[in-house]
C-alpha cells in the first residue's frame, strides 16, 4: 500500500503581510513623485504692452479662447491704460476663461495703470515685479477739458457721475470677487491713487512680487485657486512656456485702429471716390477710395466714434465741393471748412489721449480742403468770366489736315469730321492746319506751322 504526500504549504505570518503592504506603499510613493517630476505643465504667455485698444482685446480674447487646454495662462502688463469698451471686453474673458489667469506687472519699471489695474483685479492672481506701480484709474474727459478730472463732485455732470459710479462698481465687484482690497480700488478709480509693488502687496492688492518669470512660477507651484467656480491646484515647478505672440491680423488691426490712420482713410476714401466720380473711367482712384472707405468704416466701428462728428465731416467736405457747382459765392466753401475741422475734432469720442486724431493731422487735412476750395473757386471764377461758345466757335483753335489741295477753298478733317474751310493762302494736300475762325458755315483756316512735323 502507497503512501500518499502533500507539498509543505507555506506560511504568511501578519509581519509579512506588514512589510508587503509597505513595500507597495513605498512603490506607489515613488512612482507618483516621479510622474509629478515629469510633467511639464503648460504655461501659455502673453504680452500687454501699450495702450489698450481693439487690436488689444482681439489679441488677448482669440488667445485665450485658444489656450482652454493649457495649465495655465499668463499675461504680462506694461500699459499707461485704454479704451473702456477694449478693457471690458479683456475683463470679461478673464471671468470666463476655465484656465486660471496670471497677470504679472513686468519688466522693472512697467506700470499697470488706468485699464490696466482693472485687469490686475479681474484675474486669478495678480504678481508684480519691483520697481513697478499701479493704480490711477480715473475715468477722465478729455474731450471736455483736455486733462480734466471728473471726480470732481463740484463740477461733475450727471453724464460724468454715472461714469465715475460705473468704474467704481466694477472694479469693486471684481476686487470682492477675487478677495482683493475693495477699498484702494474704489480710491483708484475716484482719487486716482497709486500704489508700488511692495505696497500693493501691503494692501492686499496682489498676490506675489515677483523678480521674473521663473521666480513668479515657482511661487504658484502648488497654489490652490478658484477659477469660473472651479477649485484649481497649479502645477509650475516645471513649466514649458509657450509665447503666443500678436499675428499679422492683430497688427494690421492696431495699424487702422489707430484714430490718425482711421481718419486719414476715411478722407482718402471719400475724395478718391469723387474724383471717380467726376472723372470716369480712370479706375484708380476709385478703386483706392473704395478700398480705403471700407477699411476706414470698419476701423471706426471698433472705435468709438461720434456720429455727429462723423456727418460733421462728410458734410464740410460735401460743402465744399458743392462750391464747384453752386454760385455761392464761397459762403459753401467757407462752412464746409469750419464743419470739417468741428467734425474731426469730435469723431472720436475717447477718455484716453492716444486715442484721439492728432492735431498735426487736423490741419494737415483742414490745410488740404482749404486750398481745394481756394482752387475749386477760382476754377469757378475764371469760368464766369469767359465768354459762352455756341455754334461754331467752339472750333476756333481746333487743329487737322488738308484733305486736298485748298486753293483759298476745299475740305479738311477736324476732329474727325470733314469740314468746308477757307484758306487766304493756297495750302497743300495733307498739310496741318488749324482753325482760325468762322465764316457762315465754313472754317477759316490756316497753315499750322507749330505742328508741321505731325
Amino acid at each position: 500500500m502507497c503512501k500518499s504526500y502533500s507539498m509543505p504549504r507555506s506560511i504568511v505570518t501578519p509581519t509579512d503581510r506588514i512589510i508587503l503592504l509597505l513595500r507597495c506603499s513605498i512603490l506607489f510613493i515613488l512612482l507618483l513623485i516621479y510622474t509629478t517630476c515629469s510633467y511639464a505643465s503648460k504655461v501659455i504667455e502673453l504680452k500687454i504692452k501699450g495702450a489698450i485698444g481693439p487690436a488689444t482685446a482681439d489679441y488677448i480674447i482669440r488667445s485665450i479662447d485658444n489656450a482652454q487646454q493649457a495649465d495655465l495662462i499668463l499675461i504680462t502688463i506694461d500699459t499707461p491704460g485704454g479704451l473702456d469698451e477694449a478693457t471690458r471686453t479683456i475683463v470679461q474673458g478673464f471671468l470666463t476663461s476655465n484656465i486660471p489667469i496670471v497677470t504679472y506687472v513686468s519688466p522693472n519699471g512697467a506700470r499697470a495703470a488706468s485699464a490696466g489695474t482693472y485687469l490686475l483685479y479681474a484675474s486669478t492672481l495678480a504678481a508684480m515685479a519691483p520697481g513697478t506701480q499701479l493704480g490711477a484709474a480715473s475715468p477722465v474727459n478729455l474731450a471736455a477739458t483736455g486733462f480734466g478730472d471728473m471726480t470732481n463732485s463740484e463740477k461733475q455732470t450727471t453724464m460724468e457721475k454715472k461714469i465715475t459710479n460705473d468704474a467704481v462698481a466694477t472694479i469693486r465687484s471684481l476686487a470682492q470677487l477675487r478677495g482683493r482690497n475693495p477699498d484702494f480700488a474704489q480710491n483708484a478709480v475716484l482719487n486716482a491713487e497709486t500704489l508700488t509693488a511692495t505696497e500693493a502687496l501691503k494692501e492686499g492688492v496682489i498676490n506675489y512680487i515677483a523678480n521674473d518669470e521663473k521666480d513668479l512660477l515657482a511661487q504658484l507651484n502648488g497654489v490652490s485657486v478658484m477659477q469660473n467656480n472651479q477649485k484649481i491646484i497649479l502645477h509650475t515647478n516645471n513649466p514649458q512656456i509657450e509665447l503666443i505672440k500678436p499675428d499679422w491680423r492683430t497688427r494690421f488691426l492696431s495699424i487702422i485702429t489707430d484714430p490718425t490712420v482711421a481718419y486719414l482713410l476715411l478722407l482718402l476714401g471719400i475724395y478718391g471716390i469723387f474724383f471717380e466720380l467726376v472723372n470716369p473711367g480712370h479706375l484708380f482712384p476709385g478703386v483706392i477710395g473704395a478700398i480705403s472707405m471700407f477699411i476706414a468704416l470698419y476701423a471706426l466701428q471698433l472705435l468709438p466714434i461720434n456720429y455727429a462728428g462723423f456727418f460733421l465731416i462728410i458734410l464740410g467736405i460735401a460743402f465744399i465741393i458743392g462750391e464747384a457747382f453752386v454760385p455761392a459765392y464761397g459762403s459753401l466753401g467757407v462752412g464746409g471748412t469750419i464743419a470739417f475741422i468741428i467734425g474731426s475734432i469730435m469723431l472720436i469720442d475717447a477718455d484716453n489721449q492716444m486715442y484721439h486724431i492728432a492735431w498735426s493731422a487736423i490741419g494737415a487735412m483742414a490745410l488740404v480742403n482749404v486750398l481745394f476750395f481756394v482752387i475749386l473757386l477760382g476754377m469757378v471764377v475764371k469760368a464766369r468770366r469767359q465768354s459762352v461758345k455756341h455754334g461754331l466757335s467752339v472750333l476756333i483753335g481746333a487743329q487737322g489736315h488738308a484733305l486736298g489741295n485748298i486753293n483759298l477753298e476745299g475740305q479738311a478733317m477736324i476732329r474727325g469730321e470733314i469740314w468746308s474751310v477757307h484758306s487766304k493762302q493756297p495750302i497743300a494736300a495733307n498739310t496741318p492746319i488749324k482753325v482760325i475762325g468762322t465764316s457762315g458755315l465754313k472754317l477759316e483756316i490756316e497753315e499750322d506751322l507749330g505742328n508741321q512735323g505731325g
